[in-house]
């Protein structure tokens, strides 16, 4: 592989963990665990508290969620650049917002905007999916291969490969064909839990070091996420990120 051995985790996955009494805590137990970087999903909320503790604990931080379709782009921007962050990624978007083409115009309209004003403060933009960009067809194609058309080259993709899955996708097809735009991977390395998703499109359970060797000459960094809504978090947390240390290191 040709990865750097570097992990990061999305900030979504100990939510309940982020108040600024604990956000050293908790990052500091991220690093212990081996990541190297973080991938908040609030950078106005607590700007300069998140900074303080990433400076603190020797985190790093090059992406991070933020809506720059919805939200002030100029207060984006001043966030990232005081985090060092150079990748902004649009998280989500309402699945009704794209079930037309129409809609999947305008989405990707505003996200090449979005791109063309950010390319000067050395900033990136990128898209991440669920599920329902690829189950919404339209005119036989998904949504998702729709707006990729759509959005300029300079628009980047973190492609999240369980929900890529659950909505349809061959990620193992998807993954190639898209190497020039997927420069980051959500991930994780779990069995699914009774209560998740049927995969409607290739399962990937299990199959995570295949994933990472095929893409890993053309995406940048691998990033956990896991969602706990009862129980602690921490320890599986702990258990991906030995996982995917290892593949990264390989």
């Amino acid at each position: 592989m040709t990865y750097d051995a570097t992990l990061s985790v999305q900030l979504y996955s100990v939510r309940d963990d982020l108040a600024p009494a604990a956000l050293e805590v908790t990052l500091t137990r991220l690093r212990d665990m081996g990541f190297t970087h973080v991938e908040p999903y609030d950078i106005l909320g607590y700007t300069d508290a998140l900074a303080d503790a990433i400076a603190t604990t020797g985190l790093r931080t090059d992406t991070a969620h933020s809506n720059v379709v919805a939200l002030d782009i100029d207060e984006i921007i001043a966030a990232a650049k005081r985090l060092g962050i150079t990748t902004i990624i649009v998280p989500w978007v309402a699945p009704e917002s794209i079930a037309e083409r129409s809609g999947v115009e305008i989405l990707a309209a505003r996200i090449n905007d979005a791109s063309r004003y950010a390319k000067p403060h050395g900033i990136r933009i990128g898209y991440h999916n669920h599920d329902f960009e690829f189950s919404q067809h339209i005119d036989g194609t998904s949504a998702y291969e729709l707006m990729v058309e759509l959005l300029d080259p300079d628009v980047i993709l973190e492609l999240d490969t369980y929900w890529a899955s659950v909505g349809g996708a061959d990620v193992f097809e998807l993954l190639p064909r898209l190497r020039d735009r997927v420069r980051f991977l959500h991930v994780k390395n779990e069995p699914p839990d009774a209560g998740d998703p049927p995969l409607l499109g290739v399962d990937i359970t299990g199959r995570m070091a295949e994933i990472l060797d095929l893409s890993s000459d053309f995406v940048e960094r691998p990033v956990v996420e896991i969602v706990v809504d009862d129980g602690d978090v921490f320890p599986v947390l702990a258990r991906n990120a030995a996982f995917f240390l290892d593949q990264v290191r390989a």
